[in-house]
């Protein structure tokens, strides 16, 4: 049987990250688009040592399946990102609730991200099933920006 774990995030998981990230089913990055976004292992890497990006990631037998990040200045989870056979089983939603969780801690009242304003995209719906909603906004990137009330 498979044991499966919860951790923060530190620094030498950026390499992993950044492969699973690719390797997503919807709304994947590849290394080099990541680069071009000015993302790289050293930057994420500096994120999480210096605390401005913290994360969960999950672990499945020592084996790295899938993180949550937000940025600790703005309340905005930046990425929740799952390996394709992972998904399901509700790991991106605890994944997702403990960041939550750390951010309401900070004294956060308001969280938000981008999403895809496709329905057919199963963030769409994942996110708004947990209780995100819509502002009517979008991003630079033609994201839906969703917003998470806390208290």
């Amino acid at each position: 049987m498979s044991t499966r774990t919860f951790r923060k995030a530190v620094p030498t998981d950026a390499p992993t990250c950044i492969d699973i990230r690719a390797r997503t089913r919807e709304n994947a990055f590849s290394e080099e688009e990541l680069r071009a976004l000015g993302i790289t292992v050293d930057t994420w890497s500096e994120g999480i040592r210096d605390g401005s990006s913290p994360g969960y990631v999950c672990c499945v037998d020592d084996q790295m399946i899938g993180y949550c990040f937000g940025d600790r200045d703005t309340g905005e989870i930046v990425v929740l990102a799952l390996l394709p056979e992972f998904e399901g089983q509700g790991i991106g939603r605890a994944l997702l609730q403990r960041v939550v969780d750390d951010f309401r801690a900070a004294g956060f009242q308001r969280l938000f991200l981008g999403c895809s304003a496709d329905a057919a995209v199963r963030s769409y719906g994942f996110y708004r099933h947990l209780g995100w909603v819509s502002t009517g906004e979008l991003d630079e990137i033609g994201d839906e920006i969703l917003e998470f009330r806390l208290g």
